[in-house]
């Protein structure tokens, strides 16, 4: 194998032996980073509170390019759920290096308009903020030096363009003061903490369709959604070697929504 061959096999395989557990996988962007660090090498746990049938079709795709996965019925709500999703991932695999917290819930409605009921504004910041303390927490007992912890936030931390969001964007917000607080807590241990801040993805939550969507693209410097394979591909790299010296951070992708 020439020196070109193995350079592009090693970044193909750069997460080989390592184990992942992705809150929230079995749809849109969750399912696509779990199939991408499948690809890159990574044996994947995934998440799910109601798709069994999605959570199942990725485990599927990723055992039919030779990889490993198991999908667990966990609500991100529920913090005995999590842990104990977290234990059967370790379990199974015998540890966790990378830990992607993609669950999240969107509640909308105008505060003046609107009386927001406090069910949604409790289950949007038990799913949006609170899994990811519980799983940080839990994951991090079975991770070595090395380890990746990687939230899912939102550009809506830093723009709120539209009215309805307040609830939404609070959720997302705190995910940014976690990920700095969580990366000066883990920095000794050798693990990193960053926060993906997607704009306008295409996905079953926010389709690349209809008159919102042609809203949204008129604020964008790109004027389009983003695709889930490019945010899996972010992850990637962020779960990767090379972004070892990376942490605390809160990345944008989300075609210049935010310019």
């Amino acid at each position: 194998m020439s020196k070109q061959a193995q350079n592009v096999q090693a970044q193909v395989d750069h997460l080989a032996g390592k184990v992942a557990f992705v809150q929230g996988g079995s749809r849109g962007i969750g399912a696509a980073i779990a199939k991408r660090l499948a690809r890159d090498g990574a044996a994947v746990a995934l998440t799910y509170a109601s798709s069994a049938n999605q959570a199942q079709e990725v485990v599927q795709e990723i055992e039919a390019i030779g990889g490993r996965a198991i999908a667990i019925k966990a609500d991100s709500a529920d913090a005995m759920q999590i842990k104990s999703a977290v234990q059967v991932a370790a379990d199974t695999y015998g540890k966790i290096d990378i830990l992607v917290n993609n669950a999240g819930v969107l509640a909308l409605g105008n505060v003046a308009e609107t009386e927001i009921s406090l069910e949604d504004i409790d289950r949007t910041l038990a799913v949006n903020v609170r899994s990811v303390i519980v799983a940080s927490q839990a994951v991090v007992k079975h991770m070595d030096k090395g380890g990746r912890i990687i939230t899912i936030g939102s550009t809506n931390s830093d723009r709120m363009p539209f009215q309805g969001g307040s609830i939404y964007a609070m959720s997302k917000s705190a995910i940014v003061g976690l990920t700095k607080g969580l990366a000066r807590d883990l920095g000794p241990l050798g693990i990193t903490v960053n926060n993906i801040q997607p704009g306008p993805i295409d996905t079953e939550m926010n389709p690349d369709s209809g008159d919102f969507a042609q809203t949204l693209k008129g604020l964008m410097a790109l004027p389009r959604y983003g695709t889930v394979e490019e945010v899996a591909s972010f992850a990637a790299y962020l779960a990767g070697p090379e972004a070892a010296y990376i942490t605390g951070a809160s990345l944008l992708i989300d075609g210049g929504f935010s310019a």
